[in-house]
C-alpha cells in the first residue's frame, strides 16, 4: 500500500496529537475539522454533543467524509452509511474496544471494511476501578464513612483483600491487567475466557470453563465481570449465578449491563445476599432516576467512565499510528474485529 492516503479523524483530539499523525504519513492527506465535529462534554470524550451546523455545514462534512480512505473513530453522523457512502474506505480504527452492538446495529459487521477496535487501551484504568470497587467494600468504606459523619469512634475489625479469591470472566487485554492487578496483592485469582481457547495468564490461579462456573461461584470473594458483550455472555450472571456466590462477595462489573440480570442483582442487594457491588455498567445507560441501585448504600455506581482518564487519547493515537504503519506496510492490524466472534 502507498502513503497516499486521506484519513479523516471523526471525533475531537488535541492539535499535538494531531500533528503526530500527520508526521507519522507525511505523504497522506489528515482531514481534521474540529468546527464540524461534535463537541467533547469531558477530556477524552469520543461522542460529544452534535453541533448545530446547518445544511452547508453537513453537506461540507458529508463531502469530506466521502473521500476518506481511512477513518479515525466512526462518523458520527451516520455511522451506518460509511461503507455504502464511501466505495474508497477501507479501514476504521475504533475508540472503544467494545464495538459488537454498534457494529451490528449499523449493519458494519457485514461492510466491506476492515475495523480496529481499542481493546487493550482501557485496560489499567479499568483494573484500577475492579480494585478500587472491591477494597471499597472489602475495606468496609460505606461503614467508616456512616461512622465519620456520625463522630462515633469505636475500634472495629475489618476484612484483608490478600488471601481472598477472585473470578475473573473474561480474559483478554482487560481481564488480563486485572488478573496481574489483584495477584501482585495477594489475591488467588481465578479466569474464566471461551471453551474453545486455552490460555497463558500469568497470576492465575488456575482457568475455569463455563460448565465449571456454578461450581466455582461459592468459593469466590470477588467476582470481575470484563467480558465482551456476546450471544454466549448476555445474562451470564443470572439469579442462579448470584445466589451461589456467598454473602460476603463483591461483584464488579467493567463489561456491559447486559451481561447481568440486573432485576436479580437489585434483588440479592436489597436482601443483603452480597456485600456489594461495584457498577461502571448498567442497563439500561442511563440509569433512570427511578433505579433503586442509586439509593443503595452496597452499591456504587460509576456512568461509564472508569476506563476514561486524560491519557487516554494519547494511547488512542498511539495505537493508530501502529496500525496505520501496518496498514501501509500490508501487514496485519492490532485488534481487528471479527464479526462472528462479536469483538
Amino acid at each position: 500500500m502507498t502513503d497516499d492516503l486521506t484519513i479523516v479523524i471523526g471525533s475531537y483530539l488535541e492539535p499535538g496529537l494531531v500533528g503526530r499523525i500527520r508526521a507519522a504519513r507525511p505523504a497522506a492527506r489528515v482531514i481534521y475539522e474540529p468546527g464540524l465535529l461534535p463537541v467533547p462534554r469531558y477530556q477524552c470524550d469520543h461522542t460529544g454533543r452534535p453541533r448545530d451546523l446547518g445544511p452547508a455545514g453537513i453537506e461540507r462534512w458529508r463531502s469530506l467524509t466521502s473521500q476518506a480512505d481511512i477513518f479515525f473513530d466512526f462518523d458520527w453522523l451516520d455511522p451506518a452509511g460509511m461503507a455504502a457512502r464511501n466505495p474508497r474506505l477501507r479501514w476504521i480504527q475504533a475508540t472503544s474496544a467494545g464495538i459488537g452492538g454498534l457494529m451490528e446495529r449499523t449493519g458494519l459487521d457485514h461492510a466491506p471494511v476492515t475495523v480496529t477496535t481499542a481493546a487493550g487501551i482501557h485496560a489499567v484504568p479499568l483494573a484500577e476501578f475492579a480494585l478500587a470497587g472491591a477494597l471499597h467494600f472489602i475495606k468496609g468504606l460505606p461503614d467508616l464513612r456512616q461512622r465519620q459523619q456520625g463522630r462515633h469512634w469505636e475500634r472495629y475489625t475489618t476484612r484483608q483483600l490478600a488471601g481472598e479469591r477472585a473470578l475473573v470472566v473474561g480474559l483478554g487485554g482487560v481481564g488480563r491487567q486485572v488478573v496481574a492487578t489483584f495477584a501482585a496483592l495477594g489475591v488467588e485469582v481465578t479466569g474464566l475466557g471461551r471453551d474453545d481457547r486455552r490460555y497463558d495468564v500469568p497470576g492465575l490461579r488456575q482457568v475455569i470453563n463455563r460448565e465449571d462456573l456454578e461450581r466455582t461461584l461459592p468459593e469466590v470473594a470477588i467476582l470481575v465481570l470484563c467480558c465482551p458483550l456476546t450471544p454466549q455472555t448476555t445474562g451470564l450472571i443470572g439469579r442462579e449465578q448470584l445466589a451461589r456466590l456467598p454473602p460476603h462477595a463483591v461483584l464488579v462489573n467493567i463489561a456491559r449491563g447486559q451481561v447481568i440480570d440486573q432485576d436479580a442483582l437489585i434483588a440479592a442487594l436489597a436482601a443483603g445476599r452480597l456485600a456489594g457491588a461495584c457498577l461502571d455498567v448498567v442497563t439500561p445507560e442511563p440509569l433512570p432516576a427511578g433505579s433503586p441501585l442509586w439509593g443503595m448504600d452496597n452499591v456504587l455506581i460509576s456512568p461509564h467512565s472508569a476506563s476514561t482518564v486524560a491519557t487516554e487519547n494519547a494511547r488512542l493515537t498511539g495505537l493508530f499510528i501502529d496500525n496505520l504503519d501496518r496498514f501501509t506496510a500490508g501487514r496485519p492490524l492490532r485488534n481487528r474485529y471479527e464479526p462472528k466472534r462479536g469483538y
